[in-house]
């Protein structure tokens, strides 16, 4: 008989080695199978789940399109390099040749289930992405995949170069100051929700550019009063400025034990005062939904909704909601930076990017559109 727990044990192979379920069904209760469920769910990160849930449904969906079969486990190596064919090729060759790339058959079924959206060949990231995707359900299910093999590495690179699609941007344009101070001028009217987007907005810019998944994440135990600093570093006699310490919870690139935090002076720190003032959080997290009738809710706010929120932010401002993105505050903060001569350290210290090649492009072309090297002809 299937009791309780071989549920839980169940739930719990999906996201941990199935090699170990039966030691666990041995030696762990109801109520610990269920702990490591919730660890495991919560360490993943809900856009990651959700991630892997869209492209785990969307290799389904392409093998029942392409074979008629469901996915094959282990996969074979010929269905993982028609994978690879259906989504690297070259669109000047599919001009010359409609059988080139993925059959139109199978691009109308997975359109008409909107699994595929793109005309063209796929970004290289997220075959690569989905490929990891496969290979990793492999490792969890305790079978030897052919991900591996010379001959897919080999079609994978070739293919991508084939395809010679360069890397698209999380966000077309960079929300920098100017762009931040029309979005701010929104927020003018008063209502709950003008106060907490603006403290949103400005901390998020004023932290380094947090990512919305941190941003949500943040709870008022997060935030830690510091000691007034001078409004002008020149003048420390003269006027001074609140400052707030963030502290960072797990990120991409960082673990909730890292110890980090991120300082707030001046705006954001008001802003973010008068929110919380104004919906009495004095516990719980920070940045909460509010409903149509402006009714604050309990729970966290959602990371879809910082998204959703900039681009009515920008469609109220008169910029096109297209161009602008959460991660625009992430580019936007280091392109600030750039043209005010923060030296790019200094802006990493602040927004926590552990890769200056990440960093340096948007602060680089900042800094070389200033100078005198792109104006010699």
């Amino acid at each position: 008989m299937t009791s309780e727990s071989d549920f839980a044990i169940d739930e719990l192979a999906g996201l941990l080695p199935l090699a170990a379920r039966d030691r666990l069904a041995e030696s762990l209760t109801l109520a610990e199978i269920e702990t490591l469920t919730h660890l495991a769910k919560t360490g993943t990160g809900p856009n990651s789940l959700r991630a892997l849930a869209s492209d785990l449904a969307y290799l389904e969906a392409w093998s029942r399109a392409s074979t008629a079969t469901p996915l094959a486990w282990p996969a074979p190596e010929t269905a993982v390099l028609r994978f690879v064919a259906h989504h690297l090729w070259d669109e000047a060759e599919r001009a010359k040749n409609p059988d080139h790339g993925m059959p139109e058959a199978v691009a109308d079924v997975l359109r008409a289930e909107g699994r595929l959206r793109a005309r063209g060949p796929h970004a290289p990231a997220t075959v690569r992405r989905r490929l990891a995707l496969w290979a990793t359900l492999h490792r969890w299910r305790g079978l030897e995949g052919p991900f591996g093999a010379p001959a897919i590495r080999n079609a994978l690179r070739l293919s991508i170069r084939a395809a010679d699609r360069p890397p698209a941007r999380k966000s077309a344009g960079a929300i920098t100051r100017d762009i931040l101070d029309q979005l701010l001028a929104t927020c003018g009217r008063g209502r709950a929700i003008d106060l907490r987007d603006r403290a949103l907005l400005l901390l998020a810019f004023g932290s380094g550019g947090r990512r919305r998944s941190e941003i949500v994440r943040l709870r008022v135990d997060d935030l830690e009063e510091h000691a007034l600093v001078p409004a002008d570093p020149e003048a420390p006699e003269g006027p001074t400025l609140p400052v707030l310490a963030v502290r960072l919870r797990r990120t991409k690139t960082s673990s909730a034990d890292a110890g980090e935090s991120a300082l707030i002076v001046g705006r954001p720190v008001e802003a973010l005062r008068a929110w919380l003032a104004l919906a009495k959080i004095d516990a719980g997290p920070v940045f909460r939904p509010i409903d149509k009738w402006g009714s604050i809710g309990a729970a966290a706010l959602d990371p879809q909704s910082v998204n959703a929120m900039i681009k009515s932010r920008c469609a109220a401002a008169g910029l096109d909601p297209s161009q602008y993105s959460a991660h625009g505050l992430r580019s936007g903060y280091l392109t600030q930076a750039a043209r005010e001569g923060v030296s790019l350290p200094e802006a990493m210290q602040q927004s926590r990017h552990r890769s200056v090649q990440q960093a340096s492009r948007y602060y680089n072309e900042a800094q070389i559109a200033r100078g005198r090297a792109t104006r010699l002809a």
